[in-house]
C-alpha cells in the first residue's frame, strides 16, 4: 500500500474547519411559511417593507452555508433573518409614515433589555441581559432577540466544533 502525503494546502483545509460554500437559495415564501408572526395577517405581504426583508433574505444566503449547516440549514436562515426582522421592527415599533420628531427617530434605536428594577418616582427602568446571554457572551449583537441567541446557540453546534487555523 502506498501512502501519500496531502500537500501543505490540503492539510491547512482540513485543520482549518472553514468550509467554502454556494450561496443558498432561501425565500421569503420559505421565511413566512416557517414565522409566519411576520407575516400580516390575511395577506401575503409582511410588516416589512420588501426592499429590507430581502436584503436580509440576501444576507442570510450569503452567510449561512448548505454545506456547513446541512438540514438545519433552512431553520439556520429563518432565525438570521427573523433575528434582524425583529431588530428591525423594534426600531420602527409599528410606525409604518415615520416619526414625528427627531426624538422618537433616536429613540428606535434605543437599546433594551430584561428589566431588572423599576421606580414609579421620577420614572426610573433598569435593564440586565447577562442572565438569558451567559451562553453566547461573545456573540455581540445576537443576543439582542431570541431569534439570535437560538441561531448563535445552534451555531456553537454546527459551525465552531473542531476549528483549528495554522
Amino acid at each position: 500500500m502506498i501512502y501519500q502525503t496531502p500537500n501543505v494546502e490540503e492539510l491547512k483545509a482540513r485543520a482549518s474547519n472553514i468550509v467554502e460554500g454556494t450561496p443558498g437559495a432561501y425565500t421569503l415564501a420559505m421565511f413566512f411559511a416557517d414565522f409566519p408572526q411576520f407575516k400580516k395577517s390575511g395577506t401575503d405581504a409582511g410588516f416589512i417593507p420588501d426592499a429590507v426583508i430581502n436584503t436580509f433574505i440576501a444576507m442570510a444566503n450569503n452567510t449561512v452555508s448548505v454545506e456547513r449547516w446541512g438540514e438545519a440549514w433552512r431553520f439556520a436562515c429563518g432565525l438570521f433573518v427573523a433575528h434582524y426582522a425583529t431588530m428591525y421592527l423594534r426600531q420602527n415599533k409599528g410606525n409604518d409614515t415615520g416619526s414625528a420628531t427627531a426624538s422618537q427617530a433616536a429613540d428606535s434605536g434605543a437599546l433594551i433589555g430584561i428589566v431588572s428594577s423599576a421606580s414609579l418616582g421620577d420614572a426610573s427602568v433598569s435593564y440586565d441581559t447577562s442572565t438569558a446571554t451567559q451562553a453566547t457572551a461573545n456573540w455581540g449583537q445576537w443576543n439582542l432577540t431570541t431569534y439570535g441567541q437560538q441561531y448563535a446557540s445552534l451555531a456553537r453546534l454546527h459551525v465552531l466544533g473542531g476549528s483549528y487555523i495554522i
